[in-house]
Order: structure tokens, then C-alpha cells, then sequence
């Protein structure tokens, strides 16, 4: 709504003053999605101005940061993606399983970020694959969509993958589709096992190949004993894997994605207030019984938090697996339609024109008159300021 709270607003009145304490600490990653957030529908970055042909109503937008950040940018993103996605889904039920680490893998992972998080999803990925190939269980090749989140409701640092696959898979001829039993996907407790081997197998890896830094209360670790102390520490914990109920058809599956795969770190929706230098800001306690709360912390803790959740430049945290993995997607889809006996769904035609592509994912028109109904008419475009004002106005570096 009109005049609700933003993240971007948070930096905005406070980012500079973080700047100056911790500027140190920041690397180039924070202080570019701080600056594009502040950025995002403002004058910054241009726009157009635009006239209703029948009101005469003008009307100046900005453009987005399209930072993967943005709390404001991800709506459309979301909805290409998604739509592009139904054209993959199958008709059989589907599967939502969890993959978390224990908190002293987490601390390696943050200053790991692009190595641990990419062996995070990797050993995901090869501990469903390789369960599901196993005839004991299914004896099929697999699909799979996992997507890393890195955030907990208090915007803690809190690795995880979130991974949704169909509950079934190809015969290893390619000749039929081999579904999973009702209602049961994979043993959770065996997932766990393998995906712990797994992931400390390809951490043991990367140590050995230099690709780990160490630094602050970790810097002991950099000496291959006191790596290999913690291996071994985190052999004995348990890791905790879970599979969600499944749920049903294409719809209920594009809605269960929508809710996971472009989100960030906190949703504008959920901040309360920022006043005194104080952010509040909703969050639901799992442990007990999902119960709707209110935290508040100081901006500058809030701004800390959520900058925890940068991601590496280049780095996919969405990446399909098995018979979904983007070499051979289409043809292994097909396949997949033909043995479910399923047709092929209408292709997807994205018009080329910003408006009606908005119009067609989200059902929202830009080019209507919010009063009165009408036409709205481009009168001129807005030119970003120079390179030199913009400099003064945020740090992108």
C-alpha cells in the first residue's frame, strides 16, 4: 500500500551512518545492494513520465534496481520464472525436502560463501539422486529444483536448501515412469546420512584444493589438524533432513515455488515500524506452533542482518537437477510426457512490450489510469543524472 514501510527505507535513513561504523567490513557485493536499494524507483536511475489521454492525469515512474535483492523487484521475476516453469510440471504429486547444516558449518560457509553454498546444493542434489537411483528405494532417475536460502526468520545466517521434486522418475532404460509409493517420497533419515558423508567429503575436498579462507575466531582452521578436529565434530552431529507433505497439480506446485525461489531475506510486508532507530518487523516462531511475533533491533543490527545474505556476483541459487537439469530438460520433459500418457502444454509467447508482459504475469496493468480508468500515454522519457552526480548521491563501489 501507499506510504507502507521498506527495507530501502531502512537504508536510506541509515545506511550512511553503517557506511561510516563498519565501512571497513563491507565489501563490494553489500555496498552495491545498498546503494540499489536506495536507489530502486527514484530518480537515480531514471524513468519516464507518462499522461492519461482521457484525465489528463501525469504520472512519473522510475525505474528498478533489478537487484536479485530488491525486496520491490522480485515480484516480476518471480512471475517469468514461474511461467516459464508450467511448462515443466508433470502430473503426478510432488515433493518439498528440506536441507539444513549445523551452525558450525554455517559460520565456514559465510566466509565461504560461493564454495560452501555451491557444496551445499551440490551435495543436496547427489544425496536425492543418488537415493532415488537405489532400487531398494525407487530405482529411478530423478527431477529436482533446489533453491539455497541462507536466512532464518530472524535473518540469523542459516544455510539451507529448499528442493521440490516430482514423486516419481525415468526406469534406467528411459522406458516407463517408476512412481514413488502414496504419500512417501525418500527415507528422511537415510538422506540425512548420506547427504552429511557427502557434503563433508566435498568440504574435505576443497580444503585440500586451497579454495577455503579462514579468518576471525576461524582462523585456527586453516591448519589441516584443526580442519580435520572439526570434520570429525561434525561426523558425530546429526543434520537434520525433512520432507514436507506432498502436495497436488501444476497450480498448487507454481504456488508452492512462487513462495521459495525468489525470495529474499525479509519482505517489505513484514516490517512494522522504523522509528528512533528502531526496526520491528514480523517474524513466526517455528518451535512454537508457528506463533506470530514481533522483533525489534536497532537499525544498525537490522541493516547488518540482512546484509548477512548477499550472495556471490554470478552465483545461481535456483538450479534444477536429474532429468530437470538445463542440458537436457526438453528432451527428458517430453520423454516424461509421453510414459505419463500426458499432453503437451500450449507454448508460452512473452510480448515483447514491458506493460503487457506485466499484464500477462501478474494481472496488473501499468497502462491504466489509476482514477480514472484511462489510457496512460508516454510524454517523454527521464535520463539518469550524470555519472558524476550519481557518484555523490550513493556508493556503488
Amino acid at each position: 500500500m501507499p506510504g507502507a514501510l521498506e527495507v530501502a527505507e531502512i537504508f536510506r535513513r541509515h545506511g550512511e551512518a553503517y557506511r561510516r561504523a563498519h565501512g571497513a567490513h563491507l565489501g563490494r557485493v553489500e555496498r552495491r545492494v545498498m546503494s540499489a536499494l536506495v536507489a530502486c524507483r527514484t530518480a537515480a536511475l531514471g524513468g519516464h513520465a507518462e499522461r492519461c489521454a482521457d484525465c489528463g492525469l501525469v504520472r512519473i515512474a522510475y525505474n528498478s534496481c533489478r537487484n536479485r535483492h530488491c525486496p520491490k523487484c522480485q515480484g516480476l521475476a518471480r512471475a517469468g520464472w514461474l511461467a516459464e516453469r508450467q511448462a515443466e510440471l508433470l502430473p503426478v504429486p510432488y515433493f518439498h525436502v528440506v536441507f539444513t547444516v549445523p551452525a558450525p558449518l554455517g559460520e565456514i560457509a559465510f566466509q565461504n560463501k560461493a564454495v560452501v553454498y555451491a557444496i551445499l546444493l551440490r551435495a543436496a542434489a547427489e544425496t536425492l539422486r543418488t537415493i532415488a537411483a537405489d532400487p531398494r528405494h525407487l530405482g529411478a532417475e530423478i527431477g529436482i529444483v533446489a533453491v539455497l536460502h541462507t536466512w532464518g526468520q530472524t535473518l540469523h545466517h542459516h544455510p539451507h536448501v529448499h528442493c521440490v521434486v516430482p514423486g516419481g522418475g525415468l526406469s534406467p532404460d528411459g522406458s516407463r515412469w517408476i512412481a514413488c509409493r502414496p504419500g512417501f517420497f525418500l527415507p528422511v533419515r537415510v538422506l540425512s546420512r548420506l547427504f552429511r558423508r557427502l557434503f563433508l567429503e566435498h568440504l574435505q575436498a576443497a580444503f585440500a584444493a586451497g579454495e577455503l579462507g579462514f579468518f576471525g575466531a576461524l582462523a585456527d582452521l586453516a591448519e589441516p589438524a584443526a580442519f580435520a578436529t572439526r570434520l570429525a565434530e561434525l561426523r558425530r552431529s546429526e543434520w537434520v533432513v525433512y520432507a514436507k507433505r506432498p502436495f497436488g497439480g501444476p497450480e498448487q506446485v507454481l504456488a508452492y515455488l512462487g513462495r521459495y525461489t525468489h525470495r529474499v531475506a525479509i519482505a517489505n510486508s513484514r516490517l512494522v515500524a522504523l522509528a528512533d532507530g528502531q526496526v520491528s518487523f514480523r517474524w513466526r516462531d517455528y518451535r512454537h506452533h508457528d506463533k506470530l511475533k514481533v522483533m525489534t533491533l536497532a537499525a544498525e543490527e537490522f541493516i547488518r542482518r540482512f546484509l548477512l545474505h548477499t550472495l556471490p556476483d554470478g552465483f545461481h541459487r535456483i538450479r534444477h537437477y536429474g532429468f530437470l537439469a538445463n542440458g537436457q530438460r526438453a528432451a527428458k520433459i517430453a520423454l516424461c510426457r509421453r510414459l505419463l500418457a500426458a499432453p503437451s502444454p500450449d507454448a508460452i509467447v512473452r510480448p515483447p512490450d514491458y506493460r503487457e508482459r506485466c499484464r500477462q504475469l501478474t494481472g496488473h496493468a501499468l497502462d491504466i489510469c489509476p482514477c480514472c480508468g484511462g489510457k496512460m500515454e508516454l510524454i517523454a522519457p527521464l535520463p539518469r543524472p550524470s555519472l558524476l552526480s550519481m557518484a555523490m548521491r550513493c556508493d556503488t563501489s
